[in-house]
């Protein structure tokens, strides 16, 4: 199911400008000229930074619905990751619910490439690992259409819902209406793309957050751990996925 919502006017980048694939075999951004996953590759990145320094697994178990909420959906894969560890673990929630902002969509074509080059040849095969390119098909078959405003999708017999607002970080985040027990924060870093991680975007995702939400992210800069606080986060830096030496988790204590 696709539904799409009006949103106020933003501006979308085209596809084709989006990602640019490296001879590594890497996609970087040509617009904010980074790396769009982790050296260690993708699937260790969604798994080490973002599903363990936001509690996942474990802190949906038992719990009827689960709902994230993601800044930068990317090229899908902690979607994918999150999806495939939901769908491994025999003691998972009812229902999880994924509420991601992006304001330049990549190709199905792009997603599909991603999940399949996700992990390194030297990183041993998972559940997770084997899945990717699965789920990255089933989601690449309705990822179309992605005009501006709110997008939803159902997988899993509706068990996973996926809600996508395209657009501008801080007009796409005014149109979710969610309330997060976890959030992963992934834009591209805070020096190239100051917006994502600026104090009136943090603001509107402290907004969707409830007491006991926990946060992850990769980056441990001061202004971000600063804001954080400041909005009733308490924040730690954890040991991070090498080259990066640190990377940050919080829960929401307002």
């Amino acid at each position: 199911m696709d539904k799409a919502i009006k949103s106020p006017p933003a501006v979308v980048g085209s596809a084709d400008e989006t990602v640019l694939w490296m001879p590594d075999g890497s996609p970087h951004s040509p617009r904010f000229k980074d790396r769009y996953r982790s050296r260690a590759g993708g699937l260790a990145q969604a798994t080490s930074v973002f599903l363990t320094g936001t509690g996942l697994p474990a802190v949906w178990r038992g719990r009827e619905r689960f709902s994230v909420l993601e800044t930068g959906f990317g090229l899908g894969l902690n979607f994918l990751c999150t999806w495939a560890a939901w769908e491994a673990d025999p003691q998972r929630c009812e229902s999880l619910q994924y509420a991601s902002v992006e304001a330049f969509p990549v190709t199905g074509a792009d997603l599909v490439r991603s999940a399949r080059t996700a992990c390194p040849e030297n990183h041993p095969d998972s559940p997770i690992a084997s899945r990717l390119p699965v789920l990255a098909a089933q989601l690449a078959q309705v990822w179309r259409g992605l005009s501006p405003g709110i997008h939803q999708w159902s997988f899993a017999g509706g068990c996973v819902q996926l809600t996508l607002a395209v657009g501008e970080v801080q007009a796409a985040l005014q149109d979710l209406d969610c309330q997060a027990d976890a959030v992963y924060l992934d834009g591209f870093s805070p020096a190239l793309n100051p917006q994502m991680w600026s104090a009136e975007t943090l603001h509107l995702v402290a907004q969707l957050c409830r007491p006991g939400t926990t946060l992850a992210t990769y980056t441990v800069a001061a202004s971000v751990r600063e804001r954080l606080r400041q909005l009733g986060f308490r924040v730690e830096k954890c040991p991070g996925l090498p080259p990066k030496r640190d990377r940050l988790q919080a829960v929401f204590w307002p």
